[in-house]
C-alpha cells in the first residue's frame, strides 16, 4: 500500500513537471524570435536616414515644356502587386525596345566621330611639327615673315584649328550624351523621389494616413539606395527591388490624388522654387567671385606689408635698384606692367627672364601706386632678375597726370575699371617718352617663350600689335556690338559692328606712330563722349578698340593665348605651344578659386620657399 502510493505520487509530480517545463520549452523558440524582431525594431528606430536634399534633376530636364499629367490606368479586380510588377516590367521593355535603334544610331554616329577626330588629330600632329619649326624661326628673330601678312592671312591660317576644334568639341558632346543614356536608372530614382515628395505635400501637415507614412519610408530608403552614386552600374540589387516598391507606393498614391492638375500646380510650384534658389544661389557665387577677384587676398597684403616694413629699414642709399642707366635705352627690349600686386609682378619678371635668349638686354617697367611702391622695389632688392633691369615708378610722380581730369570718369563700382593703373596704357607716350617701342604685359600672364620675334614684327605702320577675338569657336570671342552701343548714330557710322576685335595683355605699343597720329588725344575725345551717354561698357577694352580703331596689326595667335582665368577647356597642346599664356577673368592664378588645371603654368615660377612667403601662409 504504502509502495502503490509512493508510485502514484511519483506519477503526479511526472505529470505536474511535464505540464510545466513543456510549454516552456515549446514557446522558446517564439520567445527568441520575438526577442530578435524587438532588437531589429530597435535598430531600425535608431538608423539615422539621409537628410540632404536630392538634387531635382527630373524638373531641370523639363526643358521648359508643359507638364504632362499622370496616366489614367485602369485597374482590374486581380492582385494588386502582381499588376504592378508586369506593368512596370512591360513598360521597361518597351522603353528599352524604342531606345534600342537610337542608342545604336548614336553609338555608330560615336564611333565615326571618333574615328574621324582620330583622323583629324593625326594629320594635326604631322602638321604641328612643321608649324612649330616656323613658329620657332619667329620666335628666335631668324625670319621675318610676319612682316608680309595680313590680317586676312592671319585669319585663314586658323580655320584648319577652328574646325579641329569644333570635331572635338562635338566628340565630347556626343560622348556626354551616350554617358547620359547609360544612367537611366538612377535618373528614374531621382525622378521617383520627387513625385513621392509631391504626393506626400499633398497630404496635410497634421495628416498621419498609413501612405503617408509609407511614401516617407520609400523615400528615405530610396535616398539610402542611391547615395552618392552615378553610374547605373554602381547600384546594388536591392535598389532595383526599392525602385519596384517605390513604384507600387507611387502607384496607389496615384489612385488616391487622381487630380492630374493639381500635381501639376505642385510639381510646377516645385520647380519654381528650386529655380529661385538655383539663380539665387549663382548670383551670390558670380557676385563673391567677383568681389575676391578685386580685393586683395590676405596672403598677398601680408606679403605686401613685410616687404614694405623691411624696405623702409633699409638705409637710403641701400634703396636703389642697379642699371637705372638701362632704363632709357631705345636699343633694349621694354616691358611695361602695371600693377599693385608683389607676387604677380614677380611672376611676369621671372618668367620672362627665365625664358629670355638675352636677357641683360631685358628692361623691366613696373609702374603701381605710393602703397606698393616700396614693396614691389624690395622684393626686387631680395630677388634681383639675374642681369636684367628692374625700374620701379610710383604713379604719384607723373605730375603732368594731374591735367588729364577725365580719367577717373568711369560709371562703375568695380575697382579694376576704375582704378587709374588700368588706363594708364592709354598713356604710354607720356610715360616712356624716350622709347620707340615697348611690349606692354597685364600682371597676370606669364611668359613661356623667347620674345626675341615680337620685337621684328613689321608694324606696316599700325599702333598696336596684339591676337585677335573675333574666332567663333574660341570662348575668348568677342564682337564690338558686345561692348559698345550701336544704337548711337554716331558709334553706328564710324565703326563696323563685325571688326575683328583684339585684346589686351601682351601687346607691342609703335610709340613714335602713337605720337605722331596723336592717339592720346583721341582717347580722351571719346573717354569724355562716354562720360555724356552710354556708348560703351565699362573698362578700358572698348575704349581700346575705339581708340585704336584700324589701327592693329593681328598677331599670330600662339604670341598670347586667352582665357585661363574663365575657360576651363582650353586645351593643352595650344596652352603648351603659346608664347604668353593669360589668366583673364576673374579666377586668377593668386587665388584659391582658380583653375586647378592651369595654376602649375602660374606657381612655378614663384618662391614659396622665402621666408616671407611661408610666414605669410602663401604655399601652392
Amino acid at each position: 500500500m504504502k509502495q502503490f502510493r509512493r508510485w502514484w505520487r511519483i506519477l503526479i509530480l511526472s505529470l505536474l513537471f511535464v505540464s510545466v517545463v513543456a510549454p516552456l520549452v515549446f514557446f522558446s523558440h517564439r520567445l527568441k524570435f520575438l526577442a530578435g524582431r524587438r532588437e531589429f525594431i530597435e535598430d531600425l528606430a535608431s538608423t539615422t536616414y539621409r537628410t540632404d536634399i536630392i538634387k531635382l534633376n527630373a524638373i531641370g530636364q523639363e526643358d521648359a515644356e508643359g507638364l504632362e499629367g499622370p496616366k489614367e490606368v485602369v485597374y482590374k479586380d486581380k492582385d494588386f502587386l502582381s499588376a504592378i510588377s508586369y506593368s512596370s516590367k512591360k513598360t521597361n521593355d518597351s522603353e528599352e525596345y524604342r531606345n534600342e535603334g537610337h542608342r545604336s544610331n548614336l553609338f555608330e554616329r560615336f564611333s565615326h566621330d571618333q574615328r574621324g577626330n582620330q583622323q583629324v588629330h593625326e594629320k594635326e600632329a604631322s602638321s604641328v611639327a612643321g608649324e612649330k619649326n616656323k613658329f620657332n624661326q619667329i620666335i628666335d628673330g631668324n625670319t621675318h615673315s610676319e612682316s608680309h601678312g595680313t590680317t586676312d592671312e592671319n585669319l585663314k591660317g586658323t580655320k584648319k584649328e577652328q574646325s579641329d576644334r569644333k570635331a572635338t568639341r562635338r566628340h565630347h558632346s556626343l560622348r556626354s550624351q551616350s554617358l547620359k543614356g547609360t544612367n537611366k536608372k538612377i535618373r528614374e530614382i531621382k525622378d521617383q523621389i520627387i513625385r513621392a515628395k509631391a504626393y506626400s505635400n499633398f497630404a496635410p501637415p497634421s495628416s498621419n494616413s498609413h501612405l503617408v507614412k509609407e511614401l516617407k519610408l520609400r523615400i528615405k530608403d530610396m535616398e539610402r539606395a542611391v547615395g552618392e552614386v552615378t553610374e547605373d552600374s554602381d547600384l546594388s540589387r536591392s535598389a532595383l527591388q526599392k525602385m519596384r516598391r517605390m513604384e507600387a507606393s507611387l502607384l496607389k498614391a496615384g489612385r488616391v490624388y487622381p487630380d492630374c492638375f493639381a500635381m501639376a500646380v505642385k510639381l510646377r510650384a516645385m520647380t519654381n522654387s528650386a529655380e529661385e534658389q538655383v539663380r539665387s544661389q549663382k548670383n551670390e557665387v558670380t557676385y563673391l567671385a567677383h568681389l575676391a577677384a578685386r580685393t586683395t587676398s590676405k596672403g598677398i597684403h601680408c606679403l605686401s606689408m613685410r616687404l614694405t616694413a623691411e624696405y623702409f629699414a633699409l638705409p637710403f642709399e641701400e634703396r636703389k635698384l642697379p642699371n637705372e642707366r638701362k632704363i632709357h635705352d631705345p636699343k633694349l627690349y621694354h616691358y611695361a606692367v602695371f600693377s599693385d600686386n608683389v607676387l604677380a609682378c614677380a611672376v611676369v619678371v621671372k618668367s620672362t627672364v627665365s625664358t629670355a635668349m638675352e636677357p641683360k638686354k631685358l628692361v623691366f617697367h613696373i609702374v603701381t601706386d605710393s602703397l606698393n611702391s616700396p614693396a614691389i622695389s624690395m622684393w626686387f632688392l631680395l630677388n634681383p632678375p639675374g642681369k636684367a633691369t628692374i625700374h620701379i615708378e610710383n604713379i604719384e610722380n607723373f605730375k603732368w597726370l594731374s591735367k588729364y581730369s577725365s580719367l577717373k570718369k568711369q560709371n562703375s563700382s568695380d575697382t579694376r575699371y576704375t582704378s587709374e593703373l588700368n588706363y594708364l596704357r592709354f598713356y604710354l607716350p607720356d610715360i616712356f617718352p624716350a622709347l620707340n617701342k615697348i611690349v606692354l604685359f597685364d600682371h597676370d600672364v606669364v611668359v613661356q617663350r623667347d620674345l626675341r620675334g615680337l620685337w621684328n614684327v613689321n608694324m606696316e605702320g599700325k599702333v598696336v600689335g596684339a591676337v585677335g577675338t573675333c574666332h567663333e569657336s574660341e570662348a575668348s570671342f568677342l564682337t564690338m556690338y558686345m561692348l559698345i552701343n550701336f544704337s548711337d548714330p554716331f558709334i553706328a557710322k564710324r565703326f563696323d559692328a563685325n571688326a575683328c576685335t583684339w585684346a589686351f595683355g601682351m601687346n607691342v605699343f609703335n610709340l613714335q606712330e602713337w605720337k605722331r597720329q596723336n592717339l592720346t588725344d583721341v582717347y580722351h575725345r571719346y573717354l569724355q563722349m562716354g562720360s555724356q551717354r552710354p556708348l560703351w561698357s565699362a573698362g578700358s577694352l572698348p575704349l581700346g578698340w575705339v581708340t585704336f580703331y584700324n589701327k592693329v596689326k593681328v598677331l599670330d595667335r600662339r604670341w598670347h593665348v586667352l582665357g585661363l582665368g574663365y575657360d576651363s577647356g582650353i586645351d593643352q597642346t595650344e596652352i603648351e605651344r603659346a608664347a604668353v599664356i593669360h589668366y583673364d577673368g576673374v579666377r586668377k592664378p593668386w587665388m584659391d578659386t582658380a583653375v586647378g588645371r592651369y595654376k602649375g603654368y602660374w606657381t612655378k615660377f614663384v618662391k614659396y620657399d622665402h621666408p616671407f612667403l611661408q610666414q605669410c601662409n602663401l604655399h601652392d
